[in-house]
């Protein structure tokens, strides 16, 4: 029992030294590579840059001895730090002591709204988020992101957070912009940029193995920090009037305990559940995909319990929402990482920076991480995904759309609440309307197929009728129609025959609907009969007296149905 909720326990007795070096070097380098992003994503959610330190500290941590991913890497991430930015400006304005607080609430909550999910194994939760849903959201985030960041990084302060105020502020503010912000900023997002679409094959070319080619790619905001950093410091740019983090505190981060005002975790409910959801299938999307290059299987409900206890954490240690990493979980990856310990070693590694190096930060221009978020974040703009599920179903690309307009104009929750609405509305409406088919034997052969697309063999007093979508109380009644449809336009017919081959459930609806069809049937003179109904469906259909009244019989297969009733009646 210990070891479901401890995965730790699991694998800590086989570690050793070979598994400890490779986690090491995992953790040295995600330290490294980290750093930037973590002060980034802090900015982006209106805090101050120092808590994106302290978020990848106590929950990396806490995630070490709860998740189950060997890869995954626990931190601040651009998605979750732009809803906790759209939450917390809603209760508090940036920059204030009740701004702080709220961060922490906000934490908290997730945390135990992800804890909660997982002791009652609610992983399934993530499948209500639809692909498309979760791309347009993305997409949406990725421009609100980029949009977020221009001012940043090109000098012009915007107080506006919506999208089309920015924009409108944006164009009035262009005659300030500042030239040596704009030439940091520009300069370092040209860098990224570049370095990202042509490095790793420039590196190539100069005969670097690519490993170490990949290494030095994925490290240009490194660099860019460590190059603009010394700029503005031995330029005196701050003086100048470039933005710069200024003082950062040194040292761990302090115990905090969260205030319980009932009005404030009210109103942060639904943010945080939204955050502990998009987190959470973010985590778990990429911890199943890097588990299967592995060939190893990782627990979503334990991904719950291990994500709700890092968002606690950082809630008691001046945090902020975390998940698993998309950018630093690559990085934890592709440096080696074997086991949860490299996430321990890289909070260990950071844990040093804010003790020892926070004061070599202070002339860190903000438009380095404007550009550094900007660039980020290029990968959510899915423009492919668009194109496809465009050409591939429109219902679905009316679900997208509807997500990133929303998100666009009314924000993160708005965008994604109707969304989800949306596709589960789409869902029902679909399966309201099963698509049916009447077959017919394929000459010669047990193969039965619809009679609109093959040339197949039928009799004209039995009916096969094939019902291609598990029955439920949003189809029932449309079951109901299509039988009695059926019937009205065949006055010959003797025998009814439902095929169950696609049929996976029947509710309660859908039996008293079969209720129904059965005696509306016998007061016709026709016989309804059932072929190829799955066992569990057979299990159920047997607590109830319906097999009992109806007037034919249980098929097991469409073939024997047919020779069964295709003999003409004596």
């Amino acid at each position: 029992m210990l070891r479901r909720y401890l995965p730790i326990l699991t694998w800590l007795p086989h570690y050793n030294r070979r598994l400890g070096g490779a986690d090491v070097l995992a953790g040295l380098i995600v330290t490294v590579m980290v750093i930037p992003q973590s002060l980034a994503y802090a900015v982006l959610a209106g805090l101050p840059a120092v808590v994106g330190l302290y978020a990848s500290l106590l929950p990396a941590i806490i995630y070490a001895l709860l998740g189950t991913s060997r890869a995954l890497a626990v931190g601040p991430v651009a998605i979750v730090a732009l809803m906790t930015g759209a939450a917390l400006s809603g209760v508090a304005a940036p920059g204030t002591p009740e701004y702080l607080q709220a961060a922490l609430v906000l934490s908290l909550l997730s945390g135990l709204i992800l804890l909660f999910m997982g002791l009652l194994r609610m992983g399934f939760v993530a499948n209500f988020l639809s692909h498309p849903v979760i791309a347009g959201f993305l997409t949406a985030s990725g421009i609100l992101i980029a949009a977020s960041q221009v001012g940043y990084l090109i000098g012009i302060e915007l107080s506006a957070r919506d999208l089309l105020p920015r924009v409108a502020e944006l164009a009035r503010g262009l005659p300030g912009l500042h030239l040596p912000t704009l030439t940091i900023g520009g300069g370092s997002l040209l860098f990224l940029l570049l370095l990202r679409q042509y490095g790793r094959p420039a590196l190539r070319r100069l005969g670097l193995p690519r490993p170490l080619a990949d290494l030095i790619t994925r490290a240009g905001p490194v660099f860019a920090v460590l190059a603009t950093t010394f700029a503005t410091w031995y330029f005196e740019l701050a003086e100048a009037g470039v933005a710069v983090i200024g003082d950062v505190p040194q040292g761990l981060p302090p115990l905090t305990v969260p205030g319980f005002d009932a009005s404030l975790w009210q109103a942060l409910l639904v943010p945080a559940l939204l955050i502990s959801v998009v987190g959470f299938v973010e985590s778990v999307s990429m911890g199943q995909m890097l588990a299967a290059r592995r060939r190893e299987r990782i627990s979503p409900n334990q991904e719950l319990i291990g994500l709700g206890g890092a968002n606690v954490a950082a809630a008691f240690s001046a945090g902020m929402p975390v998940t698993g990493g998309l950018t630093r979980t690559v990085i934890n990856h592709d440096a080696g990482a074997q086991t949860p310990l490299a996430g321990l070693f890289a909070a260990i590694g950071i844990g040093s920076v804010t003790l020892f190096l926070t004061p070599a930060l202070q002339y860190l221009p903000i438009a380095t991480l404007a550009a550094t978020i900007t660039v980020s974040i290029i990968t959510l703009i899915d423009i492919p995904m668009i194109r496809q599920t465009w050409r591939y179903s429109r219902s679905d690309f009316s679900a997208m759309a509807v997500t990133i307009l929303l998100t666009l104009v009314e924000g993160v929750e708005t965008g994604i609440i109707s969304g989800v609405a949306l596709s589960i509305g789409l869902f029902l409406y679909r399966t309201s309307r099963p698509h049916s088919a009447l077959v017919g034997r394929i000459p010669d052969t047990e193969h039965f197929r619809n009679v609109a697309r093959h040339e197949t063999e039928t009799a004209s007093h039995v009916a096969l009728l094939r019902i291609d979508e598990s029955l439920y109380f949003a189809n029932a009644r449309y079951l109901e129609d299509t039988v009695y449809d059926l019937v009205a336009t065949r006055p010959e017919l003797e025998h009814v025959v439902l095929i169950c081959s696609a049929v996976n459930l029947i509710d309660a609806s859908a039996l008293e609907s079969l209720d129904a069809i059965n005696a509306r049937l016998k007061d016709s003179r026709v016989t309804l009969h059932l072929a190829e109904v799955k066992g569990p469906v057979m299990d159920r259909l047997k607590r109830s007296d319906f097999l009992d009244d109806m007037t034919g019989r249980v098929f097991l297969s469409s073939y024997a149905a047919w020779r069964e009733l295709s003999r003409p009646s004596e």
